[in-house]
């Protein structure tokens, strides 16, 4: 049954077109605009609160936007979008996502307001952090509204509203924060503009479609929380350990080193978007080759992976030793001093992201083996391993000590999915021989 309420509203159908078929080009570029310009905002921001708000409030951001309001998120979005976008025989309704997303979403926001309570920051530092994990968890009620137009063939949409909702948050941040220089005033303005970008770009428009199931079924919730408990422990504990160290920045060290480790650590963002571009094409044919007893060639797909990969990482180590602090200084040269004595933390937080690439790939090959339960225990125990090295670390060396530790928890996921998606290889090939013979 379509609940879909009637409204009138011809801004939103601006947004969505003159109703002529959808072709796969508009979907890729409006996808390409939207994940492009959501990626980069975060840079943007961050250099910009370093160069108008100082050292200080360059860290408190980096915290507050990219490390625990990113973890919000994560919680808030529980995992469920590859979910959602993949059902499309509809065993869940929008409304079904929805109101589980709701929950989760109220729950991130409890949370990060019980965090500032306990944590001992100053106003405005404990202002700035939950007014981020605001943001963020509008960013993930959004994401349930934009998954809906991915499953219903209209990536475009999602690409629409990921670019005009960045544009104009960004736009407002960046505002206000050049005439105040405050970054407690530009956060406001950035929830502000991020909530009416909400409105505009996802509720107005998604009422405006057809055959959107707003009802949702008694006990389907639940049903759903159950389908993806899994999934969100996977992406919590995978950002957990992610930012581990940047979590022990924070706790022993000064706002402004935080900012400075921040600066050095944003290439990785670079790196994941390219190992994606990577490895996502061949997912598909490796699930086939899979499925159908293909080793070999399945084998070999993981081994050109891998070289591609491992090409990358030189390339990329070589240039951040030569090339990467001078270039980050220019980005932020309010943090040149700082940045100065970071060459080797950068170069090992470089591998750190290289390692990083290696997981996900040998991740991909788990997921496609059906074996998610050893990715959930080898999450449990890097974490358990983060929580117990990654503040050691910092105390002993500082920046140097948290890129190194970053660096020491990507490898350890990388060896425990590799030994296993390696292990799972082996068997399933003993299983073929035994079948032949």
């Amino acid at each position: 049954m379509n609940n879909r309420p009637k409204t009138p509203h011809g801004f939103a159908r601006l947004i969505i077109g003159d109703g002529s078929a959808v072709s796969e080009q508009k979907n890729i570029i409006w996808n390409m605009i939207g994940s492009f310009l959501y990626a980069f905002a975060s840079m943007v921001l961050s250099i910009a609160v370093v160069q108008l708000a100082g050292e200080d409030a360059g860290g408190v951001f980096t915290f507050a936007f990219t490390t625990f309001g990113q973890h919000m998120f994560m919680a808030a979005y529980f995992g469920i979008r590859p979910f959602q976008i993949t059902d499309t025989g509809e065993k869940y309704t929008f409304g079904d996502y929805l109101g589980l997303r709701l929950i989760t979403c109220g729950l991130a926001i409890l949370v990060g307001f019980g965090y500032v309570l306990v944590s001992g920051y100053t106003f405005e530092k404990a202002a700035v952090v939950f007014l981020m994990v605001v943001y963020k968890v509008i960013d993930a009620l959004s994401d349930t509204y934009e998954a809906e137009f991915q499953r219903s063939g209209r990536l475009y949409l999602t690409g629409k509203s990921n670019a005009f909702r960045t544009i104009l948050s960004v736009t407002c941040f960046l505002g206000s924060l050049a005439v105040t220089g405050e970054l407690l005033t530009a956060s406001i303005w950035a929830v502000g503009a991020q909530f009416v970008g909400f409105f505009l770009f996802d509720f107005l428009v998604i009422r405006e479609l057809p055959n959107v199931t707003w009802k949702s079924g008694r006990g389907k919730k639940f049903q759903l929380f159950r389908d993806n408990i899994l999934l969100f422990f996977s992406v919590v504990l995978d950002f957990y350990i992610f930012s581990a160290s940047k979590y022990a920045i924070e706790a022993h060290m000064a706002d402004r080193d935080l900012a400075v480790y921040g600066a050095i650590f944003m290439p990785t963002s670079v790196i994941n978007l390219v190992a994606g571009f990577v490895i996502r094409p061949y997912l598909t044919k490796l699930a086939v080759d899979w499925e159908t007893g293909h080793l070999k060639a399945f084998r070999k797909i993981i081994m050109n992976l891998a070289l591609i990969i491992a090409a990358l990482t030189v390339l990329a180590v070589g240039g951040a030793w030569l090339l990467g602090i001078p270039v980050i200084s220019l980005l932020y040269p309010n943090l040149r001093e700082g940045l100065s004595t970071c060459r080797m933390a950068l170069v090992l937080i470089i591998i750190g992201g290289a390692l990083n690439a290696f997981m996900n790939l040998f991740y991909y090959a788990l997921i496609i083996m059906q074996k998610q339960r050893f990715i959930i225990l080898g999450y449990a125990f890097v974490s358990v391993l983060a929580v117990l090295s990654s503040g050691w670390f910092v105390r002993m060396g500082g920046i140097q000590g948290g890129a190194f530790v970053y660096m020491l928890l990507m490898a350890a996921l990388m060896v425990f999915f590799g030994i296993f998606s390696a292990g799972f290889m082996k068997q399933k090939e003993r299983a073929q021989k035994h079948d032949e013979g």
